[in-house]
């Protein structure tokens, strides 16, 4: 038995050469700046058959987490936060005091009819 070094210890069946850089299909791309009002920059990369219109304007910036634009001058602003809302307040936003009174004194006719109670 002849010991040797082999040409293909360590590396995968069907790699092919070390360091051959066209496996597989390079698409062309475009790089677009974004940053956000602390003046960070991100950049992300978009297919170049992409239309302009679907490239987003803003995005959240992955290192603050704030939004950033396109616009290096004039960055998005931070949004504020609407606070959390419960069903009451969506409801009252949609009935008025009137519609809200009809609707219980509905509700408790109902509940009186199925309980045997009259008003």
């Amino acid at each position: 038995m002849v010991s040797g070094n082999s040409a293909i210890r360590g590396s995968r069946v069907g790699a092919g050469p070390m360091g051959e850089q066209d496996h597989g299909y390079h698409a062309e791309r475009v790089a677009v700046s974004y940053w956000d009002s602390l003046g960070n920059e991100t950049v992300r990369y978009f297919s170049a058959t992409l239309p302009e219109e679907e490239i987003p304007d803003v995005i959240d910036s992955p290192s603050t987490g704030l939004p950033a634009g396109r616009d290096k001058d004039n960055p998005p602003s931070e949004q504020k936060a609407e606070p959390y809302k419960t069903h009451l307040a969506y409801v009252k936003e949609r009935r008025s005091e009137d519609e809200a009174e009809q609707l219980l004194d509905e509700a408790l006719q109902q509940l009186r009819a199925r309980r045997g109670q009259s008003s």
